[in-house]
């Protein structure tokens, strides 16, 4: 294997890691040689990406969590470090963006969990996990974004807002937590995992025409290669990065 792409022996906590791209990154980290904690709302989705895992030779811990209940965090952490010496790469992959008619319709309870969802729970989590990294051989985190932060949109602000955020947290804990511990962010774009099922995909498809230079959504395996490059060595000098997947958002 690739030196550069081989993560024989490391452990990735993946949250958001039973569906879509975080599944993707899971099972390519995974036939790389890593183990994996899969983490998200419902165990049954954990336990069955873990058992793909499993089949590919390699140690799974499926994690029910949800990443804006501190303390479900702090029991994910002590879980993975319970069952792995190490948590070697963390990715922040949780995310969540609320439908709603217009701005005014988001009530406090609705604006709160995004923000905890997207930005306060992958806090919680970097700050405890970094610490340790430090402490040890070191790491890398890498915070999944939207190119709502760098570009929003009506219909998503509080996503927005909250994905601007967690890039500022990524360039603010590559400084805190470097030299040992690289901390960068993913930024898709369009992404046809599940929740694209509930998009209009005609209305999609004609708009993807003009706003994007590949002119379609990606597929949830074309998030691969940025993951594993940002998780290991190949990036051994990036570190603060955010690196867009989006099919050529014209911004």
């Amino acid at each position: 294997m690739d030196p550069l792409f081989d993560f024989t022996g490391k452990t990735a906590l993946i949250t958001g890691g039973s569906r879509g791209l975080g599944k993707a990154m899971a099972l390519a980290l995974a036939e790389r040689g890593a183990n994996i904690v899969v983490a998200s709302r419902k165990i049954d989705n954990c336990q069955e990406t873990a058992a793909e895992i499993e089949d590919l030779g390699r140690e799974a811990l499926p994690f029910a969590c949800h990443v804006a209940d501190w303390d479900d965090i702090d029991r994910l952490i002590e879980a993975a470090y319970g069952r792995f010496s190490s948590v070697d790469i963390l990715i922040n992959n949780a995310g969540m963006s609320p439908t709603y008619d217009k701005v005014s319709d988001v009530t406090p309870e609705l604006f709160d969990k995004v923000i905890a969802v997207n930005l306060r729970g992958p806090y919680r989590l970097m700050a405890l996990i970094a610490e340790r990294m430090a402490a040890g051989d070191g790491g890398s985190i890498i915070n999944v974004s939207s190119t709502a932060s760098q570009r929003p949109t009506p219909h998503a602000e509080p996503y927005a807002a909250a994905k601007a955020g967690l890039n500022s947290l990524s360039r603010s804990f590559a400084h805190a937590f470097g030299p040992s511990v690289r901390v960068n962010t993913i930024v898709p774009g369009p992404f046809l995992t599940d929740i694209s099922k509930a998009w209009d995909l005609e209305k999609f498809k004609k708009v993807a025409a003009d706003r994007y230079a590949l002119a379609r959504g990606g597929e949830p395996d074309e998030i691969v290669g940025a993951a594993l490059y940002l998780a290991g060595a190949a990036s051994a000098f990036t570190t603060g990065a955010e690196i867009r997947v989006d099919g050529g958002t014209f911004l």
